[in-house]
């Protein structure tokens, strides 16, 4: 079994996952309304995600864009959850996931990793980072 992470953005999911492919690296498939076969499409949705796919050395990441006129109330009661080796790479990670964030816990030392934080991305995803060493689980 694997837990795929699929996020939902108001008009920018292109954007946000080309800035996640930036920063995670991977191979990244997206496919617009516009693009769905037999598929009605209403002209102001026709740039947006109906699909999006990052592959990362075979972990994915998901995301969409919601149709015009759709309420969208962002992300909520989530977060997504990093593990990284080493503290440097936590570190880079971090630092640009932040750029245009909110910082909500700086990475720091804790009991169970080397060293923890969160962040919530200019886009509105929440991100748990956590960096080295596990302590405990």
């Amino acid at each position: 079994m694997h837990f795929r992470p699929y996020l939902n953005f108001d008009g920018n999911a292109a954007e946000a996952m080309a800035f996640y492919q930036s920063v995670f690296g991977g191979k990244l498939d997206l496919m617009r309304f516009k693009d769905v076969p037999e598929m009605p499409c209403p002209p102001e949705a026709a740039e947006r995600v109906m699909h999006a796919h990052l592959d990362i050395a075979g972990h994915s990441l998901m995301a969409s864009d919601t149709m015009p006129g759709q309420p969208y109330t962002g992300m909520q009661g989530f977060g997504v959850t990093l593990a990284f080796e080493t503290v440097a790479e936590a570190k880079r990670v971090f630092a640009a996931l932040s750029e245009g964030g909110t910082v909500g816990m700086p990475l720091e030392p804790t009991f169970w990793v080397e060293i923890f934080g969160m962040v919530t991305d200019r886009f509105g995803t929440p991100w748990l980072i956590n960096g080295g060493k596990m302590m405990a689980s």
